[in-house]
Formats: structure tokens, C-alpha cells, sequence
């Protein structure tokens, strides 16, 4: 199933409608200011099973998750004066950070070195998905096995649709991924480039 969402002026009745199918475990693909999203609600394990399955992934392999803010990221990460100030400036925005996890972190979502990557993206429909549900979607792109960008939410409902419960169609996205940066210990590390700039990292 297919809804459209103004990605401008969101929709309170639909972004209701998506957060329905989240508290009842569902999976779904939404628009992000960089690709499209795979997602579910990160205290469901049942679903971020689903997800891995879908991205063909490990288990041990743990997803990015999206927060509506600083104030909540600041409940599942350990947030350093330095690494505040850096979200501050550069959030909402096209980044992933990896900080420290905090025990708010279910252990699915956490990597052995107990680190999350968290995003807060610069596009109103995840926002207020999150918002209206009240913690984090798990975040991780929605792609082809080859790993190429799925860049529209037909394109995902052909090739996905059958995996998934809803398809959120906010209209088209920028396709490059976010720019990946750890600020583990202070000491920033660029995991991948992408959209967001990452001069000042380097």
C-alpha cells in the first residue's frame, strides 16, 4: 500500500496512519533528505528481524535509527560537550553519527563495541513520524541486493512492496546517501562521505 504524504506540510491523519502500522510491528519505507528509508520501531525486535531479512543483513549487523531531535538523541547517546555543539550545528541534517549507545539503546541496535549511528534528518515526514511515535524508527536505505537506491516510492513498492506494510511516498529524494561520522572519545572519524560535508572532520 502506497500513501501519499505532503512532504512539506505533513499530514497529521497520515503520519497517524504510519504510526499505526509501527506500534503494530509493520515495516515501512518513507522519504529522508537523502534516500528513501527502511524502518520499523526500534523496541520491536520482531520487526527489526523483518528488516534484516529484507536487507538481507546478519543479525549482528546493527541499523542506524532516527530521532526527532537533539533533546531525545541526547537519551540514547552518550553526548559529550564537543560532540553536542557538532549536532547542534550540523542537525537536522545529512549525517549519521556514531556515539556511544545508552542502556535507553535496545541490544539489537547496538554494535559489540556497544556504539549506535544516529540521524536526525532534514526531512519533515521522518520527523514527524517519530515525533507521533513517540521513540525512534530504525533507519537503513532502502536498496537493490546490489545495493543501488531505490530513488522513488513506486520504484519500492514494485520491487519491495510484497516485504513491507506501507510505502510512504513523500516524492522524490536528493539519492545520496549521508555522510557516516564516529565521534566516539571525541575524536572524529569520517566512515563515509556522502551528502553532508565532512571537510571539518578530516
Amino acid at each position: 500500500m502506497i500513501l501519499e504524504i505532503n512532504p512539506q506540510h505533513p499530514q497529521p491523519r497520515r503520519i497517524r496512519q504510519v504510526v499505526e502500522v509501527l506500534r503494530q510491528g509493520g515495516v515501512v519505507a518513507y522519504p529522508t533528505d537523502t534516500v528513501y528509508g527502511l524502518g520499523c520501531d526500534i523496541m520491536n525486535k520482531k520487526a527489526i528481524r523483518r528488516v534484516h531479512q529484507i536487507k538481507r543483513q546478519p543479525l549482528d549487523k546493527p541499523f542506524s535509527f532516527i530521532c526527532p531531535g537533539l533533546a531525545e538523541l541526547s537519551r540514547y547517546a552518550r553526548v559529550t560537550n564537543y560532540a553536542y555543539k557538532t549536532l547542534r550545528r550540523l542537525l537536522p541534517g545529512p549525517y549519521t553519527f556514531i556515539l556511544e549507545g545508552s542502556r535507553e539503546v535496545p541490544k539489537m541496535m547496538l554494535t559489540r563495541r556497544k556504539e549506535v549511528g544516529i540521524r536526525v534528518p532534514d526531512h519533515p515526514v521522518c520527523l514527524a513520524i517519530v515525533h507521533e511515535l513517540g521513540h525512534p524508527i530504525l533507519s537503513t536505505s532502502a536498496t537493490d541486493p546490489e545495493g543501488h537506491y531505490y530513488l522513488s516510492a513506486r520504484e519500492i513498492a514494485e520491487e519491495l512492496g510484497h516485504q513491507l506494510d506501507l510505502v510512504v511516498d513523500g516524492g522524490p529524494v536528493p539519492g545520496e546517501p549521508s555522510s557516516v561520522v564516529s565521534l566516539v572519545g571525541d575524536q572524529p572519524q569520517v566512515l563515509r562521505q556522502g551528502a553532508g560535508p565532512v571537510d571539518e572532520f578530516l
